[in-house]
């Protein structure tokens, strides 16, 4: 795939990105150098290649799930304004 100028300012345009004449022509040979490494890229066989998530091998590391700050619910409550039947009591809201 060949990039030109007209090409790189139709991309700058999409990106809401103003460019100059001077740059569109800088950058475009720039981009048809990635682009060509792109195609190289392609040419790559992995028919045989595993799909990876990563590099190295990843394990997640779990926890137990153990409570650690439970049964605290009176001294929390006893902040509140209000408080009735271990719940927080708020006003009655209707619109």
């Amino acid at each position: 795939m060949s990039v030109d100028i007209a090409t790189v300012e139709k991309i700058a345009s999409l990106a809401r990105i103003a460019i100059t004449e001077e740059e569109a022509a800088r950058i475009a040979p720039e981009l048809d150098n990635i682009m060509g490494w792109i195609e190289q890229l392609g040419e790559v066989d992995t028919s045989s290649v595993e799909p990876m998530t990563a590099v190295i091998p990843n394990h997640l590391r779990l926890r137990d799930d153990v409570v650690t700050d439970g049964n605290v619910r009176d001294a929390v409550l006893s902040n509140a304004p209000q408080a009735e039947h271990g719940f927080f009591t708020v006003p009655k809201v209707i619109e």
